[in-house]
């Protein structure tokens, strides 16, 4: 599996557009890109403008068809004005351990 990571920071006027944003990112993604097996949405406890994205793809090209497709384009032009710093580190997954239920 192919695992992107992704931080943002955002404009602290901006904090809430971008949650929105990004839950319905991370709702398209797995709903319209079959795959896409996870997206991740988590937000800094200390600092409410920092959000953290953890997503998995079946692999490296799936991910490029994400950056193709129009719901990712959407957001991206619709955010990235709100951005202070963004940074993307892209994995290979070698281990997954499901948790017990």
């Amino acid at each position: 599996m192919f695992v992107v990571t992704v931080l943002f920071e955002i404009e602290t006027d901006h904090v809430e557009d971008f949650r929105a944003a990004v839950m319905r990112q991370a709702e398209n993604s797995v709903s319209l890109e079959p795959d896409c097996h996870r997206f991740d949405v988590s937000i800094d406890g200390v600092n409410p403008a920092k959000f953290f994205l953890y997503e998995i793809y079946t692999d490296e090209p799936a991910f490029q068809t994400h950056l193709k497709s129009d719901h990712y384009a959407d957001f991206n032009a619709t955010t990235t004005p709100w951005v202070k710093h963004k940074a993307s580190v892209r994995f290979e997954s070698v281990l997954h351990i499901p948790a017990h239920m």
